[in-house]
């Protein structure tokens, strides 16, 4: 019976040992397959890759390739996330799972195992790809992609050809024989054949040799050996000078060989006696070096009688060098191609007096009379401070770009007119508008019918429209002049390079040259080393997009409500604003019915009415850019569409958006964060986003944007095309054709459940979430879903992120910002092991989970709860909407391990003190990825570990420390910040004189802080004058209740004299909770580029300014809980006048 029991043992652990056996060999089959799938499938992505790459807009606009491209497209997108899933797999092999497979029919609560999964989705995905080359094959669609010969790269020398064809006429050697201007040296003409070896050139050379037209007293051809022979070339020379010295002396008894042999002892005298005293006709052959040219000249003395040497050449290069700056060129033979460098007298020689402006200057005051000025008063003033810069030197150019239709022309001509009205600095004015394809010759043509016409501007000139044999030299004469020349319409880098090689190479007067483009690079380029002096115009604020409407309409509308919306849509573009108020105006009748019909159906009606025919140029544009931007950049200009019109954006939310979505990645030289950084400044640069003010921060980075609303319009018109974003607005019908990979739910949205359960989720990547939050938007369907955005939902719940927690696993970014009726987090929140941004500024949570530790792909963690400071709050004015709110973040406290959490390179608000000082300071040392820090809890007690924990910190660029009450005496005793690499700096509960302590040359780190924001008990005078001694400084907010002294005065001295102070800041913000008053006082060297001021006191205080006048740049005065004395009004009015209006020449 034992022996039973033991064989049934033994036959049971046989079996169970070969189902296990057999699951794992399973297992591991499973994971080759999908190893065998994935290698198969980046095969085939990186030939469709290359396709992508390589395929022009012309092959494109064939329907079938389009649809063909749009499924490699959603294919793609489909493998993404399909890879992304095999990636995060849990690694560990779980082969038990496996024997429990077989009973899910009767334990339904068995989940399939992920990687069975996965692997039916490889080869699923893998069938797609066969099927999609198939389809290639099947139906032709790149079968002669890769049978096109390549285009060969042009070389240096032809497309210095192709550039000399443009600026070249025909004519004879010979006539170029009378021409040639020799100065104070002796005429040189260099003549260049494109064909090989001398085919033709010689032919050209020998008939101008022989003309018996110009009469030299002696001649010679010399063909130069290699290596050159000094002393062969003057027995050669000399011989042939005898020989026709001899002939016109009629010496006929005398051979010039016996004169040779006469004059052998002393032939070197003869040859500079010839030289000197004869005028003669040289030419060299094959000269094939700038070395061998520059021994050659110095045997022949300066001397202006007339003579010339012709030398020819292979070399291009030799050919314009040996005849020197600046040359014409003139093409001798159609044939062979040959050319002739060379210098001719000035047709302008003597003419020391410039043309009669008197026209160009009626015409000027004729066009500003005409278009006035509405709302770019500054913008104009802005681009004569920057021309004022320009003129203090030689040949200066100043670039001015921004987008098609956003009036760049207009206040260039307002500058132009001006100058010519005003100013006595220049003498001649031409304005060019280019046409395209680029011509050289055209452009010289018309830059000299601009500068002697009575017009602004003169039309293009075409050939055989003047005299001019040779446009460009002629244009180069002209140049002598000091010149105020505008050039409209720039394209490339290359036009500019041809023209400024052709012409603006080595002027040495005041002429300023101003570019008008819509290219940032090209702005740029043309500045070169010159500097930064470029000028982006930018879209028109919405008040002056009003004045400017209501103006072109002439007339005021009733309904504000649609013409805000209209303007809106306007993004401020001049031209679309102008357009459609002429619209407007154009109608007697039923004005309303047309305002609602264009803001109704805004991009196609512009797009296709013929009366808007004007605005083709700017879709133009706009379609162009969309086409040739970079394709990592696509992605982003249509995710903007998720955010409503004017909804100000954070840009960090924006950025870390596109890091979830992949549209910003790691690459070998930038992180995803920096690659994303870039992509914002190019969309912004571009004004498709724009700042919510127009003060520029310089080396500060915006908080917040708005997408331009002319943009948006126009991406929200093709998203669908695309499959990318869809919303839900409004009153919706249920349907099956929504889809999409990101969800917007307004909060205009009626909650319909019904509605929401037709939407397919399968593909769905991103939610945002406006308005009232509802239960059922929680769907199993969101399989895929990487973005939760509930930052402007309301009323979410903790059952909610439960919910959340539990179905989405591949999230990647979660923000329940500002929902302070969240109190705590879900413990599930560690399944997110994807989990990249967490959000929770503004909740009422306190505390982190430990289970927060296992996320260790977060990079970005804000938390903490908003609360009021101890200082009383500030009443709210009118223009509260300009105030930030005095209120602090209290600090949370993090859970022990955070260090595990090596990407984090962003993490606060964390109350050190509730966290535990050791344990948190000792995990704060590990994260050296850190980028911003936020701590508050700094007391006595730990405020030494706190600063020696962060100094080892070389990444960290922003810094903010609240102090307890009554801790911060000596809390700055010994600190050392991190080393070059601070930017930021915030601190909040100052102690009285601890500010002055802290700058200082003992304490390092403070060398490139660009913004600073304080808060105080007490503001002391030497305060004031530390933080101007900060270089670097762009950005200072004050907030204080107490001010040393009766009052602020910005003006820092030594030894009883002015010194230059705040030398970069552009924004001051200042807040004072006194009831004693609060005078500002702005000294004479004080804060030469301040743009914006904004002052906030309490409304028993009174207002007074000094020294506003001192500030050049100010462009905005904001007030906020001011009382202002009725008498006082006109006073400030004046005063603010002075620098934001006009008065500058």
């Amino acid at each position: 019976m034992a022996d039973l029991v033991v064989g049934m043992a033994k036959s049971v652990v046989e079996g169970t040992l070969g189902k296990a056996q057999a699951a794992i060999d399973q297992e591991e089959k499973l994971r080759q397959s999908a190893q065998r799938n994935l290698v198969f499938i980046a095969g085939e992505f990186q030939m469709l890759q290359s396709f992508l790459q390589v395929a022009d807009g012309a092959r494109l606009q064939n329907v079938v390739v389009k649809t063909w491209v749009r499924q490699i497209r959603d294919l793609a997108y489909d493998v993404e996330d399909c890879i992304e899933f095999v990636v995060h797999l849990d690694r560990r092999n779980r082969w038990w799972l496996r024997l429990l497979q077989p009973v899910r029919w009767v334990m339904p609560c068995l989940a399939p195992l992920q990687l069975d999964q996965a692997v039916d989705e490889l080869d699923q995905l893998k069938a797609r790809v066969e099927d999609v080359s198939m389809r290639n094959a099947r139906y032709s669609l790149i079968s002669d992609s890769g049978s096109r010969a390549e285009q060969q790269p042009v070389s240096d020398g032809a497309t210095a050809f192709n550039r000399l064809i443009k600026a070249t006429w025909q004519g004879s050697l010979t006539q170029l024989l009378v021409d040639t201007e020799c100065g104070d040296d002796v005429g040189v003409i260099s003549v260049w054949g494109t064909g090989r070896g001398d085919l033709g050139t010689t032919s050209i050379l020998w008939s101008a040799y022989t003309d018996p037209r110009k009469n030299f007293a002696c001649r010679a051809w010399v063909k130069l050996g290699h290596p050159f022979n000094q002393d062969e070339f003057v027995r050669s020379l000399m011989a042939q000078f005898y020989s026709d010295t001899c002939h016109q002396e009629e010496e006929k008894e005398i051979l010039p060989v016996e004169k040779m042999k006469a004059g052998q002892g002393h032939l070197l005298d003869e040859f500079v006696r010839y030289v000197k005293e004869k005028r003669f006709l040289i030419v060299l052959e094959d000269l094939s070096s700038m070395e061998q040219w520059n021994t050659i000249k110095t045997f022949f003395p300066k001397r202006n009688n007339g003579s010339c040497i012709v030398v020819s050449t292979q070399q291009l290069e030799v050919a314009s060098l040996s005849v020197g700056h600046p040359y014409h060129v003139r093409q001798l033979s159609t044939e062979h191609s040959v050319y002739a460098f060379f210098k001719m007298a000035s047709q302008l020689k003597g003419e020391n007096n410039p043309p009669d402006s008197t026209g160009k200057k009626v015409a000027a005051e004729k066009w500003i009379k005409d278009h006035g000025l509405v709302g770019r008063e500054s913008a104009v003033k802005d681009l004569n401070i920057i021309c004022r810069k320009e003129a203090f030197g030689v040949y200066q150019v100043m670039s001015v770009w921004g987008i098609a239709g956003i009036g760049k022309s207009v206040l260039v001509k307002h500058l132009f007119c001006q100058k010519i009205l005003r100013s006595r600095v220049y003498n001649k004015y031409a304005w060019v508008e280019l046409s395209h394809p680029f011509d050289l010759w055209d452009f010289c043509r018309s830059l000299l019918l601009s500068f002697e016409s009575q017009y602004l501007q003169a039309s293009n000139a075409k050939h055989g429209t003047m005299g001019s044999e040779n446009p460009v030299a002629e244009c180069r004469e002209m140049l002598r002049f000091s010149c105020f020349i505008v050039i409209d319409g720039l394209k490339s880098t290359e036009e500019w390079d041809m023209i400024k090689n052709e012409l603006a190479y080595d002027q040495d007067n005041r002429t300023v040259i101003v570019v008008i483009t819509t290219d940032e690079r090209i702005a740029t380029h043309c500045r070169g080393s010159k500097g930064p002096l470029t000028y982006h115009v930018k879209p028109m604020e919405p008040e002056a997009a009003l004045q400017l409407f209501n103006e072109k309409s002439m007339m005021e509308t009733s309904e504000f409500s649609v013409l805000e919306e209209l303007l809106s849509k306007c993004g401020g573009i001049p031209r679309v604003i102008v357009e459609i108020a002429g619209s407007i105006a154009r109608r007697r009748v039923r004005i309303k019915d047309r305002e609602r019909y264009i803001n109704d159906n805004f991009v196609q009606e512009l797009e296709t009415n013929r009366e808007f025919a004007l605005l083709s140029g700017l879709f133009y544009w706009v379609q162009s850019y969309f086409r040739n931007c970079p394709d990592s950049l696509k992605p982003c200009i249509f995710y903007l569409s998720i955010f409503t019109p004017k909804q100000l954006i954070r840009r960090r939310r924006l950025v870390r958006r596109w890091i979830a979505e992949g549209y910003s990645k790691d690459n070998h030289d930038k992180t995803a964060e920096e690659n994303g950084e870039e992509q914002f400044s190019n969309l912004l640069n571009q004004s498709i986003v724009q700042k919510g003010s127009s003060v520029v921060l310089g080396a500060t980075r915006m908080v917040s944007c708005e997408v331009n609303g002319f943009f948006r319009e126009y991406i929200v018109s093709k998203r669908m095309e695309e499959n990318l974003v869809f919303e839900l607005d409004g009153s919706c019908a249920p349907t099956t054709q929504r889809t999409g990979r990101h969800l917007v739910i307004s909060e205009s949205w009626v909650r319909d459940e019904i509605v929401y359960n037709s939407i397919d989720f399968s593909k769905l990547r991103s939610l945002t979430v406006s308005g009232k939050w509802e239960k059922f938007f929680i769907s199993a369907g969101m399989k895929l879903l990487r973005v939760l955005d509930l930052e402007d939902a309301l009323h979410v719940e903790y059952n909610d992120l439960k919910k959340i927690m539990k179905w989405f696993p591949r999230l990647k970014f979660l923000s329940l910002r500002g929902h302070n009726e969240i109190c705590q987090l879900p413990s599930s929140i560690g399944d997110l092991r994807q989990l990249q941004s967490l959000d929770l500024r503004g909740t009422s949570i306190v505390t982190l989970p430990a289970s927060v530790t296992k996320l260790e792909k977060l990079q970005y963690i804000r938390v903490g709860t908003t609360t009021p400071t101890e200082a009383p709050r500030l009443p709210v004015s009118r223009l509260s909407h300009y105030s930030r709110g005095r209120c602090h973040l209290v600090g949370i406290q993090m859970p022990q391990g955070i260090r595990k959490l090596t990407p984090l390179h962003t993490l606060g608000v964390v109350n050190v003190r509730s966290s535990g000082i050791k344990i948190f300071l000792e995990d704060l040392k590990k994260l050296t990825q850190l980028h911003k820090l936020g701590v508050s809890g700094i007391d006595k007690s730990n405020r030494k570990k706190f600063w020696s924990a962060i100094s080892v910190h070389t990444s960290l660029e922003s810094l903010s420390v609240q102090f307890d009450k009554n801790s911060s005496q000596g809390c700055f005793d010994g600190i050392a910040l991190p080393q070059n690499s601070l930017r930021s700096l915030k601190l909040y509960g100052l102690g009285e004189g601890q500010l002055s302590k802290l700058i200082t040359p003992a304490v390092s780190g403070l060398s490139k802080i660009a913004k600073m924001n304080l808060e105080m008990a007490m503001l002391k005078k030497q305060d004031v004058n530390s933080l101007g001694e900060l270089s670097e400084l762009c950005i200072l907010r004050l907030c204080f209740q107490e001010l040393e002294g009766d009052e602020l005065k910005f003006c820092t001295t030594a030894h009883c004299y002015e010194v230059n102070s705040y030398l970069k800041l552009k924004v001051l913000d200042i807040t004072c909770s006194s009831v004693s008053g609060l005078p500002i006082v702005f000294g004479l060297k004080t804060m030469k580029e301040l743009e914006q001021l904004k002052v906030e006191w309490s409304s028993e205080s009174s207002d007074q300014f000094s020294g506003l006048k001192n500030l050049p740049e100010l462009k905005e005065v904001l007030l906020n809980g001011s009382h202002i004395e009725t008498s006082d009004c006109s006073v400030l009015a004046e005063d603010f006048s002075t620098n934001l209006g006009l008065g500058w020449i």
